[in-house]
């Protein structure tokens, strides 16, 4: 499992490269747009962004009518999302907190949204945070997540543009192990990122645990035609392979 503490001190160190008004890492076109494609409609709604890193998707949710709060367990993402809100009011509010402790009081959503959250959590903490997740929105809300595809680092070894260092491990064997991994940016320069691995079972296993009990909408996310014309050099390496899982359920 990775401590909060890693993935805080991870982010404290590498928070001014995530920095972005504009796509710029290879998830920033494979996974955040049809992610956010999920979300709709958004326009009136309200939204917890559960580690919202320095505010990327909650600036674009609240551009297209939502009304965002964002966490994030880093002080110096948020610390760069309130700058942004500085710059260019939207009306963002921003909170320190761990996602899988944070106390939010009596508030409810209408959306609920962890893009890349979880693999930076262990099972148990993730089935934390899905009751939650599941406590904090109105009935009829929806929760949308997306995840490294749990297949993909098992599928090729870790190189550019994306990969994770999991070296002999099985799928299965390496169930709740933390692995370092890299995703690129379109620069040629790279992210540092992490990976406490689950199976499709503990994803699906834990959203019913929490109560959610409605059938999940599940996407697998990759490189698609318009990518490979935009940057075949870039894009070409992970054609055809399952990157991410993008997962909408609603409560009841």
């Amino acid at each position: 499992m990775t401590p909060v503490s890693d993935a805080h001190a991870l982010y404290q160190r590498t928070a001014d490269h995530w920095a972005r008004q504009a796509p710029s890492s290879l998830s920033d076109y494979t996974a955040r747009p049809r992610v956010l494609a999920l979300c709709e409609p958004v326009q009136g709604r309200r939204v917890l962004d559960l580690g919202c890193g320095e505010g990327y998707c909650s600036r674009i949710l609240q551009q297209r009518g939502a009304q965002v709060l964002g966490i994030d367990v880093s002080e110096r993402m948020i610390g760069l999302a309130r700058q942004a809100e500085e710059r260019e009011p939207l009306g963002i509010r921003y909170e320190v907190a761990d996602a899988a402790s944070a106390d939010l009081g009596e508030e409810r959503f209408d959306l609920v949204l962890a893009v890349f959250l979880f693999n930076y959590l262990g099972v148990e903490p993730m089935r934390q945070t899905m009751v939650k997740v599941h406590r904090t929105l109105r009935p009829g809300g929806h929760f949308v997540f997306a995840v490294p595809h749990p297949a993909f680092p098992f599928m090729r070894e870790a190189a550019p543009p994306f990969g994770f260092e999991v070296g002999e491990s099985g799928y299965f064997s390496a169930r709740d192990a933390q692995f370092a991994g890299r995703i690129w940016k379109r620069d040629g320069s790279a992210l540092d990122v992490r990976l406490v691995h689950k199976t499709l079972a503990d994803y699906f296993d834990a959203l019913r645990l929490a109560g959610f009990s409605t059938m999940p909408t599940v996407s697998e996310l990759g490189v698609t035609s318009e990518m490979l014309e935009l940057d075949e050099a870039f894009f070409g390496p992970l054609s055809d392979v399952p990157l991410h899982l993008a997962v909408k359920v609603a409560r009841s």
